[in-house]
C-alpha cells in the first residue's frame, strides 16, 4: 500500500526556506516529518519544466536528483510527473502558435498552466524533447517507481482548441472516418439547413455561430478532441515505456468530468489515478460513485508499482481547497474517513495534495498536510500521521484484495457529451443526476457496483442498469440484447435510444433497436418542467413503501407483450404503462419510462434484490456505509459512519478490527466519522 504526498521541492528553497548557505536545507526536515507520518512515496515534478529547462536546450535535473537521493536515504519512493502541463514562458514567447485559441477566435496567453494546443506539432516536438531528457537523466534512479503523464489533461476548458493545426487534424480525422464526402453528408445529415459540403476542408469546426450547430457535427468534434488528447497521452506513454521499460505509467484523472473518453485513456496507461475533491462533498454516495467509476475504468491488465491491483488516488485533498466561494476548513476526522472510503473501494495508493501550504503562487491558501509554518504541530499533520500508522499495520492484509461487484451501471462518454452539448427535450434533465438515483439506492443498501460502457462484456453481472442511453449505437443495442438473452437482468429507462451513433433518429420506434427487447414501443414522451409531477400506480409483484412521483420525463408506452408493473395516475395518459418487465431469452428487461424521487429507487432495489437473489454485504443501520475487498477466501469489510453522531451496530458473530486489534461482538457504538476495518474472527 502506497501512502504518500504531493511534494514540490522547488517551493522550499531559499528565499522561501533554507538559508543562503544551505538553500535546500528544508528538504531534510520535510523528509523527517514524512517518515514520522508513515509516508512511503511522493509525487513530484509535474510543473517543473521551467526549472528543468530555464533556457531552450539548457537542462538542469540535478536539483531533482538531489531531492530523490534524500528520499532514497529515507526509504521513500518517487513518482515523477512529465512537466508538459506547464510550458515555460520562453517556449510560448518563441512559438506563440502553440497557444490555444477559443471558439470565438481569442488566443489564451502564456503565464500559467495548460497554455498549449494539443494539436500543435511544435508542442509535441518540445514535449518529446523534455520527456526524453528527463527520462535519460532520472529514469534509472532507484527511487523511481512510476511516471505520471502531464497533469489534469483537458483541464480549464482545454479539451479543444481552434488553431489552424487543429483544423488540419480535424479534416484528416473526418477523412479517415468517412472516406468520402458523400458518406459524410449522408451520415451527418448536412442537407438540413443546406449545409452540404463538396470537400472535407469545408467542414467547419464548431466555433461561435448565430445558432446551434448540427448535433452530428458536434458529436464528431467531441470524438475528435477526445482522440487527440488520447493520442497525446499515448505518445508520452509509448516514449516512457521505450526509455524506462520497467516503470509503469499513469495519468491523474477526474471522475469523468473532463470531456475525453476516460475508458480510452485507461487503455493507454498502466494504472488509473484519481484527483479527489472528496473533502468538499457532502453526500457519501456521491463520493463512492466517483471512486467506483474510476476503479471501473481499467478492469484488466492493471500494472501498478508493487504489482498490486486497483487504482491510485494521486491527489487526495488533505484539507480545504482554494477555489470555492467559501473555502471552509475540513472538520476533524473527515480526511481519515474519506481516506478509508477510498481504500474500501479499491485504492492501493493514496497521496495527499499537498504536503505543505505554499508561500508563493496561486495556491497559497490551499489546505496542506503542513500549514505555512511547516512545524508539523498542526491538527491535519497529526491526523495524517495517525492514518499512516494504521495503514502500515494493515497494508499486508490489503495487498491483492479487490472489490468484486455483481451489479453494474452503464455509462457512455458519447452519450454524456450528446446530453450536455446538444439541445435536449428537457434542459432540466441531468444524466449524472439520473445515474446517481440508481447508484444511491444500491449504495444505501450496501450492494457493490461497477461502471462499464455498453460495449464491454457484461456477462459477469447479475444486474445491469442502463440509465438514459439517449445516443445508442446499433452494436451497443445488440450487446444489451445478448446480455439479457443469456440470462441477465437489464433495467432501462426513458430517454433511451432516441438517436443512433450518427445522431439520426430511428424510423422504427423508440427505443432505437430495443423495442423487441423491452416488448414495448414509446409512442411519445412528455418532458415535465420542474415542480410539475404525475404519479405512479404500482401493481403486481413490485411492492412500494409509499406513493411515488413521476417527474421531468414521462414516456407514453404501447405494450408489445411486456408485463405492466406500474401506470401513470393522471393527465391524458392516465392508466398507460410507466414501468414494464419483459422476458427475453433466459433473462428479463425492465423499463422505467419516467424519473422519480429517491425513495422510488430504494424500493426498486429492494424488489430487484428479491427477484434475482442479490444480497447486501452486511446487515447494518442505513446510515453506515459498507464496502468489501476480497481475495480468494479472504474478505475485509469497511464500515464508515458519515454522520456527526454515533451509530449502534450489532455484531451477531465475533469480528476482528484491524485498526484497534480488538475483537468485536454484541453491540458496538461507531463514533461520529468512525471507521472499522473487519474480518471474521478466526475460531
Amino acid at each position: 500500500m502506497y501512502f504518500g504526498v504531493d511534494y514540490y521541492p522547488e517551493h522550499w528553497v531559499y528565499p522561501y526556506a533554507g538559508t543562503p548557505e544551505k538553500p535546500e536545507a528544508r528538504w531534510v526536515r520535510d523528509v523527517e516529518l514524512m517518515v514520522a507520518a508513515g509516508v512511503n512515496a511522493v509525487r513530484m515534478g509535474e510543473f517543473a519544466w521551467g526549472l528543468y529547462e530555464p533556457e531552450e536546450g539548457k537542462y538542469d535535473f540535478e536539483w531533482m536528483r538531489r531531492a530523490m537521493d534524500l528520499f532514497g536515504k529515507a526509504g521513500i519512493e518517487v513518482v515523477l510527473g512529465t512537466p508538459t502541463a506547464a510550458p515555460p514562458i520562453w517556449l510560448a514567447q518563441k512559438h506563440p502558435e502553440i497557444l490555444p485559441i477559443d471558439e470565438r477566435g481569442l488566443k489564451r496567453y502564456e503565464g500559467t498552466r495548460r497554455g498549449y494546443c494539443v494539436n500543435s506539432d511544435i508542442y509535441w516536438d518540445y514535449s518529446q524533447k523534455i520527456i526524453r531528457a528527463l527520462a535519460e537523466a532520472l529514469g534509472k534512479h532507484p527511487q523511481l517507481i512510476a511516471w505520471q503523464i502531464d497533469n489534469g489533461l483537458g483541464g480549464h476548458g482545454t479539451e479543444s482548441s481552434f488553431n489552424d493545426e487543429t483544423r488540419r487534424d480535424w479534416h484528416a480525422w473526418l477523412k479517415a472516418k468517412y472516406e468520402t464526402v458523400e458518406r459524410l453528408n449522408d451520415m451527418m445529415g448536412t442537407r438540413f439547413w443546406g449545409q452540404v459540403v463538396t470537400e472535407f476542408e469545408q467542414v467547419p469546426m464548431p466555433r461561435a455561430t448565430p445558432t446551434m450547430h448540427n448535433p452530428a457535427l458536434v458529436m464528431d468534434w467531441m470524438r475528435f478532441c477526445s482522440d487527440t488528447i488520447i493520442a497525446y497521452a499515448r505518445m508520452q506513454a509509448n516514449l516512457l515505456h521505450e526509455l524506462t521499460p520497467g516503470i509503469p505509467v499513469t495519468q491523474n484523472l477526474r471522475a469523468l468530468t473532463r470531456h475525453f473518453d476516460h475508458f480510452d485513456m485507461a487503455e493507454v496507461i498502466d494504472f488509473v489515478s484519481l484527483d479527489s475533491n472528496a473533502t468538499i462533498k457532502s453526500r457519501s454516495s456521491e463520493l463512492a460513485s466517483e471512486f467506483d467509476m474510476m476503479r471501473s475504468l481499467k478492469k484488466t491488465n492493471v500494472r501498478t508499482p508493487g504489482d498490486d491491483c486497483g487504482f491510485w488516488v494521486i491527489e487526495q485533498k488533505a484539507g480545504h481547497v482554494h477555489w470555492q466561494d467559501v473555502n471552509s476548513l475540513v472538520r476533524p476526522g473527515v480526511v481519515r474517513l474519506f481516506t478509508y472510503q477510498l481504500i474500501s473501494r479499491g485504492a492501493s495508493g493514496v497521496f495527499y495534495f499537498l504536503w505543505r501550504q505554499p508561500r508563493i503562487g496561486s495556491e497559497q491558501f490551499y489546505g496542506g498536510v503542513l500549514s505555512h509554518d511547516g512545524r508539523g504541530e498542526n491538527r491535519v499533520y497529526h491526523e495524517i500521521q495517525q492514518i499512516g500508522q494504521e495503514i502500515k499495520r494493515m497494508a499486508a492484509e490489503l495487498k491483492g484484495t479487490k472489490v468484486v461487484a455483481e451489479t453494474c451501471i452503464l455509462y457512455s462518454h458519447e452519450n454524456d457529451w450528446d446530453l450536455k452539448f446538444n439541445r435536449q427535450p428537457n434542459k432540466f434533465f441531468n444524466q449524472r443526476d439520473h445515474i446517481q438515483l440508481f447508484y444511491n439506492a444500491l449504495h444505501d443498501r450496501n450492494i457493490p457496483v461497477d461502471f462499464a460502457r455498453p460495449t464491454e462484456d457484461l456477462s459477469k453481472y447479475k444486474l445491469v442498469f442502463a440509465p438514459s442511453l439517449h445516443l445508442l449505437a446499433g452494436g451497443e443495442a445488440d450487446l444489451l440484447k445478448l446480455y439479457v438473452q443469456n440470462g441477465g437482468t437489464l433495467v432501462g429507462t426513458c430517454n433511451t435510444g432516441l438517436v443512433d451513433e450518427h445522431h439520426i433518429a430511428p424510423d422504427s420506434g423508440y427505443p432505437h433497436d430495443l423495442t423487441d427487447l423491452f416488448g414495448l414501443e414509446v409512442l411519445e414522451f412528455d418532458p415535465l418542467p420542474p415542480g410539475e409531477e404525475n404519479h405512479l400506480t404500482i401493481k403486481g409483484q413490485f411492492t412500494t413503501s409509499h406513493l411515488h412521483h413521476a417527474r421531468l420525463w414521462c414516456d407514453i408506452i404501447d405494450t408489445k407483450g411486456c408485463q405492466v408493473l406500474g401506470t401513470y395516475a393522471k393527465d391524458f395518459y392516465a392508466g398507460r404503462p410507466a414501468i414494464t418487465m419483459n422476458n427475453y431469452g433466459e433473462g428479463r428487461a425492465i423499463y422505467i419510462g419516467t424519473i422519480s424521487h429517491q425513495p422510488f429507487y430504494h424500493d426498486l432495489v429492494v424488489w430487484l434484490r428479491q427477484v434475482i437473489g442479490l444480497f447486501p454485504l452486511l446487515k447494518v443501520p442505513d446510515t453506515v456505509e459498507v464496502s468489501m475487498r476480497q481475495k480468494e477466501n479472504k474478505k475485509i469489510y469497511f464500515l464508515l459512519n458519515h454522520q456527526n453522531s454515533p451509530v449502534r451496530i450489532s455484531f451477531f458473530k465475533a469480528m476482528h478490527d484491524f485498526l484497534s486489534g480488538k475483537t468485536l461482538s454484541g453491540n458496538f457504538d461507531l463514533p461520529p466519522h468512525g471507521v472499522l476495518v473487519l474480518d471474521e474472527e478466526k475460531g
